[in-house]
């Protein structure tokens, strides 16, 4: 054994190509590694703990389920699984480099994560409760007796037995565009989606492409619509699930400006310590 062959095997890292930029390079890739390990677990994650909540708020409540139990399988194995696989192809942030590091035994689910998760839960499960009981609302017309309180009196009737599909619909495909238009602003913790550029990460947009044409036929396809329990929408009813999906997308960027916000303000108190 040669002292070289002792020291690599010793050392904590080792050059193979004599060249110290190498390290840089190295550090980058790992960064970017980490940094996608976290996009995935943050997306995934907040989307589980949004559709608990949907299911929990409306059990409380004596609703009817807004989503099936098919409904939620396909949200987590192709609307959800498809863009959080193209999370992994982030080539990463800007200024990923420009970050101090990260302290050594923090926890992947950090604070900021954290909070990320909490206002995403409220975000999607407003924007998914509310898209079903406007459906309900639509569903019962003018059985609602007039001068009553629409909300009040859907929450006292008794929904055994009654066919809400179109309600269910509703929250389906708001629920799962919700993920759709997140896919985009989840690509990164603090970077704008606009910076980072809409349509700089081509996988992003095989999958959602894909997850988008297979919603649009499980919606609209008859012979898919038994099987998925959805039934056809209006174009009003599709202006608004795509204006409430809308929500948690721009609820992340408000998040991500508060994150910056909160990074400029710790680095302008440790400049003046």
């Amino acid at each position: 054994i040669t002292g070289t062959d002792v020291a690599k095997e010793t050392a904590d890292m080792v050059l193979t190509d004599d060249n110290y930029a190498s390290i840089v390079a190295a550090i980058e890739q790992g960064r970017v590694i980490y940094a996608n390990i976290r996009k995935f677990v943050f997306f995934l994650l907040s989307s589980n703990v949004a559709e608990i909540m949907i299911i929990f708020l409306a059990t409380l409540a004596g609703l009817p389920m807004p989503l099936t139990a098919i409904q939620l399988l396909w949200l987590n194995l192709l609307t959800d699984g498809a863009p959080a696989l193209a999370l992994a192809m982030e080539k990463g942030d800007p200024d990923g480099m420009k970050r101090p590091p990260r302290p050594k035994h923090e926890s992947i689910i950090n604070g900021s994560m954290r909070l990320g998760i909490l206002i995403q839960t409220f975000a999607q499960t407003g924007a998914v409760l509310g898209a079903f009981l406007l459906g309900l609302a639509w569903h019962m017309g003018s059985a609602i007796p007039e001068g009553a309180n629409a909300l009040a009196y859907i929450l006292r009737f008794d929904w055994r037995g009654v066919d809400v599909q179109t309600a269910e619909t509703m929250a389906f495909v708001t629920l799962s565009l919700c993920e759709l238009f997140r896919a985009y602003t989840v690509r990164s913790e603090r970077v704008s989606v606009f910076r980072l550029g809409v349509f700089s990460n081509r996988y992003m947009q095989y999958a959602v492409g894909l997850s988008l044409l297979l919603l649009l036929l499980v919606v609209n396809v008859p012979f898919l619509q038994p099987v998925f329990n959805t039934h056809f929408l209006a174009p009003t009813e599709w202006l608004i699930v795509v204006g409430l999906a809308l929500i948690p997308a721009i609820a992340e960027e408000f998040t991500k400006m508060y994150l910056r916000w909160n990074d400029r303000q710790s680095l302008a108190a440790a400049a003046a310590a």
